[in-house]
């Protein structure tokens, strides 16, 4: 990868999150950190608002506007391919957003690159013989997770087949086995449960933040569990 594209590729990255430490950018490219800081700054030389701070990284100043962010036509061809993975995945609410942004992506694309992608998307297909488990509270829950606020739930027991109600603090998603799974704190059972997406009957957002859980780690779950 030659100069102009990592400085490119940086300047995506920084956009791309929050705060950006140089170390992460120094991982991604196989670069030493003096190089990064030498190409950070000749972003801000050519006028790219790019603030830092001492011991957490570097960031967009807020404000500031940047030009919009054009696709290669591998990038937008990977489109394709998680087009497919997300409509045999089962959640109606993930499909319908993912097909939002889709559509604003094209928007963007050039004329051959919308021809080549419609080619693509008429010849990709997947052999996925497990029956799709639908489910529609996935992009109810992700925004819980994010703004750590509680559920309301409705739940349909695998087992018993009992409807019961509960308040819950989600934490974390996952999914396997064609199903999708929220980890949450479960007010009813004063502990930790997983919950199966297609077996919640009902869903409440609230207002309510977090009560019983200030900590998790997935990574410490899944090795406990």
């Amino acid at each position: 990868m030659n100069r102009l594209t990592r400085i490119t590729a940086i300047l995506i990255q920084l956009q791309s999150k929050k705060i950006v430490t140089a170390k992460e950018i120094a991982e991604r490219f196989e670069v030493s950190l003096r190089t990064v800081y030498r190409d950070i700054k000749t972003l801000q030389n050519a006028g790219v608002p790019i603030g830092s701070e001492n011991g957490v990284g570097y960031f967009i100043v807020e404000g500031d506007r940047l030009p919009p962010i054009s696709l290669t036509e591998e990038e937008a061809n990977s489109l394709i391919i998680s087009e497919v993975f997300i409509k045999e995945q089962g959640d109606r609410s993930l499909s319908k957003n993912f097909n939002s942004l889709l559509i604003k992506i094209k928007a963007t694309l050039k004329k051959f690159q919308k021809e080549n992608i419609e080619l693509l998307s008429k010849r990709t297909f997947s052999f996925n013989k497990g029956e799709i488990i639908e489910s529609n509270w996935l992009s109810d829950i992700q925004k819980a997770i994010s703004s750590k606020t509680q559920l309301e739930i409705t739940y349909k027991s695998r087992y018993k087949e009992e409807l019961t109600n509960r308040q819950i603090e989600p934490q974390a998603v996952y999914f396997t086995n064609n199903v999708w799974i929220v980890i949450a704190f479960c007010h009813l059972r004063d502990d930790m449960r997983e919950f199966r997406l297609d077996r919640i009957i009902y869903l409440n957002t609230t207002l309510e933040p977090f009560e019983k859980l200030s900590y998790f780690n997935l990574q410490e779950y899944f090795e406990i569990f």
